[in-house]
């Protein structure tokens, strides 16, 4: 394979850079996982998978990656679901983090190898803030402890907008006890009825943004490759990590790229708990495969905005109704070495181009259906063990096509419909046997309507979902 630089759109500089690593032993990634107080949606499930991607890619081109993502499990939206439900703090975040586990697993994202809980790190959290502090960036006022903005001068230059659009931004809290009207929440004091660890500055709990750079800085040291995370964390909440860990490591940086992927709408809407337009991965786990989802999500290129629809969910379906065919046209013969360019890799390496991989998956595609469509002469010249293994390699990549074709073909069907369907198709192999065709292509046009299609070979009757958004209920 010829050589490509990996190319990332730095955020931090508003250009694509040649990825130079600080150590190419050794990639160290942190990215901004969830507040669990709640299922995740969709627009969450998109980071995961983006930066999924990527983790996939980094392994490939090196020896050695730390990915780290955290999980926020002290927040005040926690203490308020918590309050909501009558529920246990650390109940609740036990729960909603092994749910976001789940949901992500299912979309194929592989676990990070570092996954630190805020919670876990809080003397760390305190011992930056105490150094913030010594050296002038942080003070302490009525129990609470901010960061002094002023003293950073080049505050904003993640965000780059202008003062007043920071403070209305950023939604800061107005306080008597700050010297200016942009400084920020380091640590504040806890109620008795709130989670609460004793410091210096009495009992309280730390400010969100102090937790993702102490966390960053105990698993990736002072500076590391990549921070990540969703637009919307650019500000305040990246431009806060910035100040916070430049400030407490003599001005060394927190990451040399900054990588954020885009907005996701609903139906041409802005998603919003306002609209009720949030739709869980879990709710979308009932009716799609999490391999269509994360297909889906792959669909536009990361920074740009997805408009999430129904039509783009079908569309994934389709392309990997396609893929899981050109591999079970593979399915008797074992992946041998793969020689030439690896074209999705080589689109990968264009700042995560995953509109241009998909195309060159539909070739690697394409070339599947012409070898098994030539002549058996013919195909014995081509190694179709070759095309097997840039196909799953290449899918492998991108997170797909590690299933089972026949089972693929299946589409999602829970216990009900399928013992439904295996009732017809009997029913028609009834009625063939009498001869009864009429019958017969009437009961295949029935589950054709379903979206359910018909397929006879030697080995029996399948059937595969055209359209998995037409469930089969109340069937007597």
């Amino acid at each position: 394979m010829r050589s490509v630089q990996l190319a990332l759109y730095n955020t931090l500089s508003r250009r694509k850079e040649a990825f130079v690593p600080l150590d190419p032993g050794h990639i160290r990634m942190y990215v901004c996982g969830p507040t669990v107080y709640s299922y995740p949606h969709v627009g969450n499930a998109r980071s995961a998978v983006v930066f999924d991607v990527l983790y996939r890619l980094l392994r490939r081109l090196y020896p050695r990656v730390t990915y780290a993502r955290n999980i926020t499990d002290v927040d005040d939206k926690i203490i308020a679901a918590a309050q909501a439900a009558h529920e246990p703090i650390e109940s609740i975040t036990t729960r909603t983090a092994a749910a976001y586990r789940e949901d992500m697993a299912a979309l194929g994202t592989l676990p990070p190898t570092e996954e630190p809980r805020a919670t876990q790190y809080i003397p760390q959290m305190i011992a930056m803030i105490e150094r913030l502090i010594a050296r002038g960036h942080a003070y302490a006022a009525q129990g609470h402890v901010l960061f002094d903005v002023p003293s950073m001068p080049d505050y904003g230059k993640l965000a780059r907008r202008d003062r007043d659009d920071m403070i209305a931004g950023a939604r800061v809290e107005v306080a008597p006890y700050k010297k200016d009207p942009a400084d920020f929440v380091l640590w504040k004091p806890s109620a008795d009825n709130q989670p609460g660890w004793d410091s210096p500055w009495g009992r309280g709990r730390p400010g969100w943004h102090i937790e993702c750079s102490a966390m960053g800085e105990s698993l990736l040291g002072e500076t590391f490759d990549i921070h990540g995370g969703g637009q919307d964390l650019m500000f305040p909440h990246h431009e806060n990590e910035i100040a916070q860990s430049a400030c407490a490591h003599g001005g060394a940086p927190l990451a040399r790229y900054w990588m954020h992927n885009g907005f996701l709408s609903m139906n041409d809407e802005k998603m919003s708990k306002s609209l009720g337009n949030i739709v869980t991965v879990r709710e979308l786990l009932a009716d799609w495969p999490g391999e269509v989802i994360r297909l889906a999500l792959l669909s536009a290129h990361y920074r740009a905005p997805l408009n999430w629809t129904t039509e783009v969910l079908r569309q994934a379906k389709q392309t990997l109704d396609r893929w899981y065919k050109a591999k079970e046209l593979l399915s008797d013969v074992a992946p041998t070495d793969v020689v030439g360019d690896e074209l999705v890799q080589t689109a990968l390496m264009d700042d995560l181009n995953t509109p241009l991989a998909i195309a060159e998956m539909h070739r690697h595609a394409d070339m599947v259906f012409n070898v098994h469509d030539l002549s058996k002469t013919t195909m014995q010249i081509i190694d179709r063990g070759a095309l097997k293994a840039r196909l799953l390699r290449e899918g492998d990549l991108l997170g797909v096509l590690a299933g089972d074709p026949v089972e693929w073909r299946k589409g999602k069907v829970n216990a009900q419909e399928e013992n439904y369907i295996s009732q017809q198709i009997e029913q028609r192999n009834e009625a063939r046997r009498r001869r009864d065709f009429s019958t017969a292509d009437s009961l295949r046009k029935k589950l054709e309507e379903m979206g359910i299609i018909l397929e006879d070979g030697p080995n029996g009757t399948t059937f595969r979902r055209t359209d998995q958004s037409i469930r089969i209920k109340d069937q007597e």
